[in-house]
């Protein structure tokens, strides 16, 4: 019998009556106890449909397998055959995010973990910097350290309502401009990112995110307006968190856009100012 086999079949036999008809005392096996039968002895994740196991019955995830040359329990070889029995009980297991440790204490089948674990609010947060090659990943409250530290160039400023002023808007080549703003005992990210597009055609793309989790920014709306000569032209939305990110928004065209010639019509001397409006809901 393979190993992992084995085991689950003494955890299993624990709640099982003696042969003599006298219950003993035991412990019931929990769903925490059939969900360690499938942490992984490298990384200590779970090991989840379609599980591979080597010769000797040993699993291990689909993430550390093909960085290994070789079973890292037995040493031996790392076959393709799959342990349809450590499947079937996996579909009766309620496992724990990947983030427990940092405070989520969702539980979910195999098959909603993924999907759980890329919007889950206790994973760690990337760099909010928009076009910025900085790799850094932290808790939400290192964030703003973090920014202050390695991008001391973004400019904070106070208030509810505030100027975002993007300086030479005529640069070639896509450009991006960040802005910090505080107020309501938040940090809000109000970025500008100009794009190349078909025909030398370039469109701006302007939005605003939370330095916050997504349950957070649904207490707050935005408003960016753009104001010249007789003209007007705003858009009005829920701020994005930095969970999220800017650039889904952008694709959808889920933020104030305009091209370079609604640009021209509202700068002065190659700078463009953005009113924005941050309220409470």
């Amino acid at each position: 019998m393979q190993k992992a086999l084995r085991k689950l079949h003494s955890v299993a036999s624990m709640s099982r009556p003696a042969a003599n008809g006298k219950a003993r005392s035991h412990t019931p096996t929990t769903n925490q106890d059939l969900a360690s039968l499938f942490e992984c002895p490298v990384c200590f994740d779970y090991v989840l449909p379609p599980i591979l196991q080597c010769q000797s019955g040993h699993l291990v995830c689909s993430n550390c397998r093909p960085k290994l040359n070789c079973c890292p329990t037995c040493r031996g070889p790392l076959g393709s055959i799959r342990n349809l029995a450590m499947e079937k009980v996996a579909q009766t297991v309620m496992f724990p995010c990947r983030y427990a440790s940092s405070g989520c204490v969702a539980t979910m089948s195999y098959n909603e973990k993924q999907d759980h674990e890329e919007t889950c609010e206790f994973r760690p947060y990337s760099c909010p910097c928009p076009g910025a090659s900085c790799k850094w990943q932290g808790s939400l409250d290192q964030v703003m350290p973090h920014l202050t530290h390695a991008h001391k160039s973004i400019t904070t400023l106070q208030g509810e309502d505030i100027v975002f002023l993007a300086t030479d808007i005529n640069l070639p080549g896509a450009v991006d401009w960040v802005m910090m703003q505080s107020c309501f005992g938040h940090h809000f990210m109000l970025v500008l990112e100009k794009q190349e597009k078909y025909d030398g055609l370039q469109q701006f793309f302007a939005i605003v995110q939370l330095i916050g989790s997504r349950k957070q920014a649904e207490n707050f709306a935005y408003r960016l307006e753009l104001n010249g000569h007789r003209r007007r032209l705003s858009w009005e939305a829920t701020p994005r968190s930095i969970h999220e990110g800017v650039q889904a928004a952008i694709m959808n065209s889920d933020c104030l856009v305009f091209d370079s010639s609604i640009a021209q019509l509202f700068a002065e001397n190659g700078n463009l100012g953005i009113n924005v409006t941050i309220s409470m809901c």
